[in-house]
């Protein structure tokens, strides 16, 4: 009779062991779930501002090689823009590029340009093609420009200047220009009083400009497929060590400037003007060496 009692009363212990077991691994499978949730909901936000940080680093990219009134088409522009325009995208810049622009077309690229900017945007700016100072302003002059005064070069043309000021309004955090349009135009026997070359580019807030040439002076196209100055900024870039720190955009700059002139044999002397107050590099990362 006790044996009995014993094997009755030992049931509900047993159904009560099993029913702990079964919310134990209730809880258990639940505490899994909302783990994969958690990680599940880093990883995208991780993801997130890896886009963020993708997105926050934009270029305008422009070649113009075909104008009417030249004698010959410039083909180092458009090359220049292709292959500047790949590295910039392999370094995480969202680039805009166009080619053989219109005034039109470089007004409206410059307005997506400003729609895309934030305050924690490095900017770039590439313009390859003719340029033309007035009033000790330098202006990119489209392909459908019509020039026979200097008038029409305000009209016509697209101020530098103007697009500093865009990324300036908008608070972007570091400007960089490269202005490769020093070169001999077909428009400068028109002008009864002419400046040669680019006149100095003023540098607002956190800017760094190269230009192809001292201000006031003009340089030759060479023979090879790309300008001297996208030659060596190109040999800068890219010569980059990935496993090492980024390198400065203002270091980079400096070495193309050196290189272009000793490439020229001294014919050819960029100009480098800087208003940076960190460093900024072209790599993934905004800052060098982080």
């Amino acid at each position: 009779m006790k044996v009995t009692l014993l094997r009755i009363s030992s049931r509900p212990a047993t159904l009560a062991a099993v029913i702990i077991g079964m919310v134990s691994l209730a809880i258990g499978a639940h505490a899994a779930l909302n783990m994969r949730a958690l990680d599940a909901a880093q990883s995208a936000a991780e993801s997130s501002v890896d886009a963020s940080k993708k997105a926050s680093r934009i270029a305008l990219v422009i070649g113009n090689g075909h104008y009417p009134d030249a004698p010959a088409a410039l083909l180092q522009p458009i090359n220049d823009a292709r292959a500047l325009t790949a590295e910039l995208r392999r370094d995480g810049f969202d680039v805009d590029v166009i080619e053989d622009a219109s005034k039109d077309d470089m007004t409206r690229a410059v307005a997506r340009l400003k729609a895309k900017v934030r305050p924690d945007s490095v900017v770039m700016l590439f313009y390859g093609g003719y340029g033309i100072q007035v009033g000790r302003e330098s202006y990119m002059i489209p392909v459908d420009a019509t020039i026979w005064k200097e008038g029409d070069v305000r009209r016509n043309g697209v101020s530098i200047e103007s697009v500093l000021e865009v990324m300036k309004e908008q608070g972007a955090c570091a400007k960089l220009v490269v202005i490769d349009a020093s070169r001999r135009n077909p428009f400068e026997r028109r002008f009864r009083a002419y400046s040669h070359g680019l006149a100095p580019i003023a540098a607002p807030d956190n800017a760094l400009i190269l230009a192809s040439a001292t201000p006031g002076k003009v340089a030759d196209d060479g023979k090879g497929q790309y300008s001297v100055l996208v030659t060596e900024l190109l040999n800068n870039l890219g010569s980059r060590e990935t496993d090492k720190p980024a390198v400065a955009a203002e270091a980079i700059f400096n070495k193309t400037r050196i290189a272009i002139s000793k490439a020229t044999d001294g014919e050819q002397i960029p100009t480098v003007s800087s208003s940076l107050l960190e460093d900024v590099s072209f790599a993934a990362t905004d800052k060098a060496g982080s």
